[in-house]
């Protein structure tokens, strides 16, 4: 028990206010990370070669065990039955080609992406050196990347009438890129934009654990997948993934998912609702890193480098996602 009151010494300072306290900060907050940064590190990180030994060794040995338990099943149930058996055995064949199907669409599916890659380098190439010959090159390769697309026809017949004028290879690839591309450009940000507004919009109204991690991870693989399938690549399930890691890979490298408040301020209002709602400016900043592995994603992707045509803004793209989402942006 206390006699009188206390009596607390300030040094002089006879002008402390508390309203002119700095704020406290939000720890909790600034100790989590945005859910696409802590994605894409995960994504991007190649694992050991002991884990991949591991991995390697304990598919070898499921699929082992599995297919001698098979064998053994029908085998013996040939034996005790034979109509039986032969159903079994019919589906067990059954099974196995729609494997080696799916098998042979995975391998095309990187024999496609490996097909862009060839041309994006080559592409780059002719621009470096200003080859004419190595431009028709590119041009042929386009062509027959896009044979039978009935989406690019008007660009196709354009491009073939007006490529016999250009007498360089600057001039030559910059007229694919406006009569070509620029279609599938349109379409492949618009991919991008309503994959950073869905996980915009589940960070922000979806309270529940883990929640933006796994929309984050579907958005972003689906969208990735889109873009490829766009511009000719349509990745399989294992090319999706590898193409993901490799895109998530270069902009961990790259530095490019760090997002400052700049970024943020800029959209949406993000600053203001970052202070008002925390989960609001999360929501802006997952919505802005999607964005920027969708247009990593379309420079992966895209079979010429932007040269002709500038380089989607990150900010545009998020600005014309967020419109209304979150106020005005």
């Amino acid at each position: 028990m206390t006699r009188g009151p206390i009596l607390i010494d300030l040094d002089g300072q006879d002008n402390a206010r508390p309203d002119a306290a700095p704020a406290v900060p939000d720890t909790d907050a600034a100790s989590q990370a945005a859910a696409m940064q802590r994605l894409a590190v995960v994504a991007s990180h190649r694992p050991s070669r002991l884990a991949r030994w591991f991995w390697s060794l304990a598919l070898l040995l499921t699929g082992f065990v599995v297919s001698l338990a098979a064998w053994d099943y029908v085998t013996g149930l040939l034996a005790r039955a034979p109509l039986l058996g032969w159903i079994a055995t019919v589906l067990v064949g059954l099974l196995l080609l729609v494997v080696l199907v799916i098998g042979l669409r995975e391998l095309a599916a990187f024999g496609r992406l490996r097909k862009l890659d060839a041309v994006q380098v080559s592409a780059s190439d002719a621009l470096v050196s200003n080859d004419l010959k190595a431009a028709r090159s590119v041009i042929a390769a386009l062509n027959n990347l896009y044979a039978g697309r009935a989406d690019v026809t008007w660009g196709k017949a354009e491009l073939a009438q007006r490529q016999a004028d250009m007498l360089d290879a600057d001039a030559l690839l910059g007229l694919a890129e406006t009569t070509l591309l620029s279609p599938l450009d349109a379409r492949a940000m618009r991919e991008v934009e309503a994959a950073a507004r869905q996980v915009a919009m589940v960070t922000a109204f979806v309270p529940l654990a883990l929640a933006d991690l796994i929309t984050a991870l579907t958005a972003n693989l689906r969208m990735i997948r889109r873009i490829a399938e766009i511009y000719g690549g349509r990745a399989g399930t294992l090319g999706s993934w590898r193409l993901t890691r490799g895109v998530l890979a270069h902009l961990v490298a790259t530095g490019a998912l760090a997002v400052g408040d700049d970024l943020i301020g800029t959209i949406a209002g993000g600053g203001i609702l970052a202070k008002v709602s925390r989960r609001f400016g999360e929501g802006v900043v997952n919505g802005a890193l999607t964005a920027r592995v969708g247009v990593a994603a379309i420079e992966v992707c895209r079979p010429l480098p932007f040269h002709a045509t500038p380089r989607p803004s990150v900010t545009a793209l998020v600005r014309r996602a967020l419109t209304g989402l979150f106020g005005t942006a």
